[in-house]
């Protein structure tokens, strides 16, 4: 019987993938479809839902980062490079991206006239990164077993 050396980081993995598809490129856009949304309906929705996401994309990352920690795993290794890039990139939102489209949203709600910005082609390009990446690590800790 072949075992998965990092069972948590390989569920937390794949459970993020979900999270990102569902929320990021899913649900942001559906919203704006459904009949009554207006925009700042919408934009409200949107950041309670990203909001969430961000948090739970949070709670992956620990229980990815405890798992390794508590399996030893060799971090010098070149697959590590999979779930850096994500980590780093939420990093980046969390701290800068979120909330800068969070305030962006605030005004649109208030009425407020918001230029126009990129920040959200630079959110979809963050999160496909990130989706990439984590495929490729899932793929990765899943042919990483013991024998």
């Amino acid at each position: 019987m072949k075992l998965v050396k990092q069972p948590l980081a390989l569920a937390s993995t794949f459970l993020w993938i979900g999270f990102l598809g569902a929320i990021s490129f899913m649900e942001a856009w559906i919203k704006f479809r459904a009949p009554g949304v207006s925009l700042p309906i919408g934009l409200g929705i949107g950041r309670l839902v990203f909001s969430a996401l961000n948090l739970m994309e949070w709670v992956f990352t620990i229980a990815i980062i405890l798992n390794l920690i508590l399996s030893k795993w060799q971090w010098k290794n070149w697959i590590s490079l999979f779930i850096i890039i994500p980590i780093v990139l939420l990093i980046i939102q969390s701290i800068w991206l979120l909330p800068a489209l969070d305030a962006r949203a605030e005004l649109h709600i208030q009425g407020e006239i918001v230029p126009e910005s990129n920040l959200h082609f630079v959110y979809v390009g963050m999160e496909f990164i990130k989706l990439m990446s984590l495929l490729f690590w899932g793929i990765k800790l899943f042919k990483t077993r013991t024998e």
